[in-house]
C-alpha cells in the first residue's frame, strides 16, 4: 500500500501567497464541526445572515453546478456572491462576485481583520476562507448567495449559513470515504443532512440507496424534492461533455425555484448565462508545445466513470488513449483504473507535487495484470515528451486527469497554455 497521504492542500503551488494568515491545511488537519463557524459568524455580527443561499452539495459536480447558476445569475443581473473549493491557482478564486474572483488585496486585508476572530475560534483554512468571504459579499450588497459544501454536509461550514432555502444536490458517489463513512448510504445520509425545513431541493437521477436517503430526507423536513433530467442538445452549453447536461439540469431546477424568492427566471433567461459558463480544470482542451492535451480532475471512482462515458465522442479512443494519471495516495487508485484503462490504452503514473502519491510500484504490486500498461514518470513533463514520440502517439488526444492539485500546479507553473 501507498505511504499515508498529506492532508488536502499541503504544499500548494499558487500564484499568491497568504502562508502568513493562512495556515498549511495539514497543521489542522480534518475537524468537522459547525460550533466554531456558528460562533464567529455570530461575533462578526452575522455577515449576510438575512441573504439566502443556495447550497450546493454532493460529490461530483459541485463546481460545474455553481458556474452554470453563477454565470445565469450575472447575465440576468442579479448579484451573487459564490464559494467554492478547491482552487487551482489562487486563492481568490475561492470567493467571487458576478463571476470576479476577489482581489488578492481585498482578501489579504479581510484576512488580517479576522486574524482575532480567527484565532479565537480556532477556525480552519476552510472557515477562515467561508467568514471572509461572507463578510465581503457583505459589505459588497450582494443579492444572493452561491455556497458550494467543501465536505461532506451536516457539519460543513457553509452549513452554519442560517438561510438556505434552495439546496443543489450533485452526483453522490464515494468519495473521502475515511471521514463520511464506507456506504453509500452513510455519505448520501451526511450530505442530505444540509437540507433544511421546507426548503427545494433538486436533484438529477441518483442511485437508488441516494435517492432512499434524499426523499426519506425530504419527507422528515417537509422539503420539496424536484428530479430533473439532462438538458437536451438544443441547449448550448459553455463548459464541455455530455456529464455537464446533467449539471446544467440541476442548476436550471434550482434557478427556476427562485421565483418563490422573487426573481423569476424562464429558459430564455438562462440560456445566455450557460452558454457563458466557464470552469477550468473540467474537460479542459489545453496546449503543450503546441500540442494538444485534455485535462479533467476526475479524482474518485464516480468521476472516472462519467470520464470513461466522455470518451465515446473522442476522435480516435478506439485505437487507444494514453493517460496521464497523478493520484493521491488515499483516493481509490486501483479502482479508477479498473474503470478508464481499456486494453488498447496506456497510462502514464505521476506524482501530484508536494502530496503522497500512488506509485507504479504501488499499482502493479496490486495489479499485476496491468505491466505492459503503466508506466512511470517522474513528471507531467516527462511523461508528454514521451508521449509525443511517433513511437507513442495515438490518434486520440493525450487525457490528463486523476488529481486538480495536479492540474493547478500545471497551469501556475504555466507549462500548459488554454487553447
Amino acid at each position: 500500500m501507498p505511504p499515508s497521504p498529506l492532508q488536502p492542500e499541503t504544499g500548494r503551488v499558487t500564484i499568491d501567497d497568504l502562508s502568513d494568515l493562512i495556515p498549511r491545511f495539514d497543521q489542522r488537519g480534518m475537524d468537522l464541526q459547525l460550533d466554531r463557524m456558528q460562533g464567529a459568524l455570530k461575533h462578526l455580527g452575522s455577515p449576510c445572515g438575512d441573504v439566502p443561499a443556495i447550497q450546493i452539495a454532493g460529490t461530483n459536480g459541485k463546481g460545474s453546478i455553481a458556474s452554470f447558476i453563477s454565470a445565469a445569475l450575472h447575465w440576468n443581473g442579479i448579484r451573487s456572491g459564490v464559494t467554492t473549493s478547491p482552487h487551482l491557482v489562487s486563492w481568490c478564486e475561492r470567493i467571487a462576485i458576478d463571476g470576479q474572483p476577489i482581489e488578492l488585496a481585498d482578501l489579504r486585508r479581510l484576512l488580517n481583520e479576522q486574524a482575532s476572530v480567527c484565532k479565537t475560534f480556532q477556525l480552519t483554512p476552510f472557515e477562515q476562507l467561508l467568514a471572509s468571504a461572507l463578510v465581503h459579499f457583505h459589505r459588497e450588497n450582494v443579492d444572493l448567495l452561491v455556497l458550494e459544501v467543501g465536505l461532506g454536509g451536516r457539519l460543513d461550514a457553509t452549513t452554519a449559513h442560517p438561510k438556505r432555502p434552495l439546496i443543489a444536490m450533485a452526483s453522490i458517489g464515494l468519495d473521502h470515504c475515511e471521514h463520511l463513512g464506507s456506504t453509500l448510504t452513510a455519505i448520501a445520509t451526511e450530505k442530505a443532512a444540509v437540507i433544511t425545513p421546507e426548503s427545494c431541493v433538486v436533484s438529477a437521477e441518483q442511485h437508488p440507496d441516494v435517492r432512499a436517503v434524499l426523499e426519506d430526507s425530504c419527507h422528515k423536513q417537509g422539503a420539496e424534492l424536484r428530479w430533473v433530467s439532462p438538458l437536451d442538445d438544443s441547449w448550448n452549453l459553455g463548459l464541455p461533455g455530455q456529464l455537464q447536461r446533467r449539471n446544467a439540469a440541476v442548476a436550471r431546477g434550482v434557478l427556476q425555484a427562485l421565483g418563490a424568492h422573487g426573481w423569476s427566471l424562464n429558459d430564455d433567461d438562462l440560456r445566455g448565462g450557460f452558454a457563458r459558463a466557464r470552469w477550468n480544470g473540467r474537460m479542459q482542451r489545453v496546449r503543450w508545445r503546441n500540442e494538444p492535451l485534455l485535462m479533467d480532475g476526475a479524482h474518485n471512482p464516480p468521476a472516472a466513470e462519467q470520464l470513461h462515458l466522455e470518451r465515446r465522442h473522442w476522435p480516435g479512443e478506439e485505437a487507444g488513449v494514453n493517460w496521464i494519471l497523478g493520484i493521491q495516495a488515499h483516493k481509490q487508485a486501483i479502482a479508477m483504473l479498473q474503470i478508464l484503462l481499456q486494453p488498447q490504452d496506456r497510462a502514464w503514473i505521476v506524482p501530484v507535487p508536494d502530496h503522497n502519491s500512488w506509485t507504479l510500484e504501488a499499482l502493479l504490486q496490486r495489479s499485476p495484470q496491468w505491466t505492459d500498461q503503466l508506466i512511470s514518470a517522474s513528471s507531467v513533463e516527462q511523461a508528454l515528451v514521451q508521449i509525443n514520440t511517433p513511437e507513442q502517439r495515438k490518434s486520440a488526444v493525450p487525457v490528463l486527469a486523476g488529481s486538480l492539485y495536479l492540474i493547478g500546479d500545471l497551469l501556475a507553473r504555466a507549462v500548459v497554455t488554454a487553447e
